[in-house]
């Protein structure tokens, strides 16, 4: 029996999409159902409906060129917005289909990952992203290169993360973004 590519790509069991400049060109059945939408609605969509802000999905566009150019690929969880607004923990996977376009064609998963790890405190976009970061244990000093803030200004937004989280230590607070218990 001949394998069919396009039926094993439609019901993979992970979100997936064909992207092109950041724009989704074809989606399966899991990516429109984990982010709420119906079968092939995002397809012509570009990635900024599935971040929480405008400004998050541009942030994460700039941190991704340079990785996408050393290694061809980028893993990262971040949080994501669903069509309902609801945010989510989502683990996110990505290769271009050629290394010199690290935006250009590429193929792209996203897992859902918030049984594991629920959003459960209200956080600025900026604390979003620090929580990402801090999660792939990241310094304060390399947060704040990624970032291009001051380490100063990172090590304010890991304090607010703190309070907001109940943790007493750096790595307490690590431990309750990533849903250890």
């Amino acid at each position: 029996m001949p394998i069919n590519y396009e039926s094993i790509f439609k019901f993979a069991p992970v979100g997936m999409c064909v992207s092109d400049q950041r724009v989704i060109k074809a989606s399966n059945d899991a990516l429109g159902a984990m982010f709420g939408y119906g079968a092939g609605e995002l397809d012509g969509q570009s990635f900024q409906v599935l971040y929480p802000t405008q400004d998050e999905y541009l942030r994460t566009g700039d941190r991704i060129i340079p990785i996408m150019n050393a290694k061809g690929r980028y893993s990262d969880e971040r949080i994501m917005r669903r069509a309902n607004g609801e945010l989510f923990w989502c683990h996110v996977t990505g290769r271009a289909l050629e290394t010199a376009q690290p935006l250009g064609a590429g193929i792209w998963t996203f897992e859902d990952v918030s049984e594991q790890r629920p959003v459960s405190a209200a956080l600025t976009p900026r604390e979003r992203e620090i929580a990402a970061l801090l999660v792939e244990g990241k310094t304060s000093k390399m947060i704040a290169r990624d970032a291009g803030l001051s380490p100063r200004t990172v090590e304010m937004h890991r304090a607010s993360l703190m309070r907001k989280f109940g943790a007493a230590t750096a790595t307490e607070l690590v431990h309750k973004l990533a849903g250890a218990r």
